[in-house]
């Protein structure tokens, strides 16, 4: 059985980036086709990336980075949860990722987003990135607007309609997680 990630995508204070990857979990809590693992990245203390070597050698040297490539390496796919910020996924996802390369490679990865229009800006722009590090993407994307999906900017609360596509978007990073590890 697959093991998926749902990585949060903020460490700001006051984010509301943790309650939609909190409600993401609680949605896909029950499947029995997949373990399935809160993982916050604010848990690291990821500062800037600071290795003095480029990931693809994983030659690391901080003990965060270790805990960071441990923790990644666990999993068999990814649910990001990304906001958009300056019309690109949030600076602390995009660090998180710069730190590590091999651990992502032929595995399946899957977005939740939201913002001002649905995140939509943010996803395409990490999915360049994570085709660099060699993790499929899939199709189907969960997009939550600010304006609806939102009360007051701040309270989650999605609405039917767009919690609706949570369900397929992770039955086909299942099925691709699974695939995947067939060529790992």
């Amino acid at each position: 059985m697959p093991k998926i990630a749902i990585i949060t995508g903020a460490s700001r204070p006051g984010s509301v980036n943790k309650s939609v990857a909190e409600w993401v979990l609680a949605q896909v809590a029950g499947r029995t086709d997949a373990d399935v693992e809160l993982v916050d990245i604010a848990d690291f203390n990821l500062p800037l990336l600071d290795e003095a070597y480029p990931a693809a050698y994983q030659n690391y040297q901080n003990p965060v980075t270790k805990a960071w490539s441990a923790k990644i390496s666990e999993f068999d796919g990814y649910i990001f949860v990304v906001h958009e910020y300056n019309h690109t996924a949030g600076p602390v996802l995009t660090n998180a990722l710069s730190y590590l390369n091999a651990e992502f490679n032929n595995k399946a990865a899957g977005f939740v987003s939201y913002g001002s229009m649905g995140g939509a800006r943010a996803v395409e722009h990490l999915r360049e990135t994570l085709s660099e590090l060699q993790l499929a993407h899939v199709r189907n994307q969960v997009m939550f607007s600010l304006f609806t999906d939102f009360e007051n900017f701040s309270d989650f609360k999605p609405t039917e309609q767009n919690a609706d596509t949570l369900a397929p978007m992770v039955d086909q990073l299942v099925s691709w997680a699974k695939g995947f590890a067939t060529v790992r």
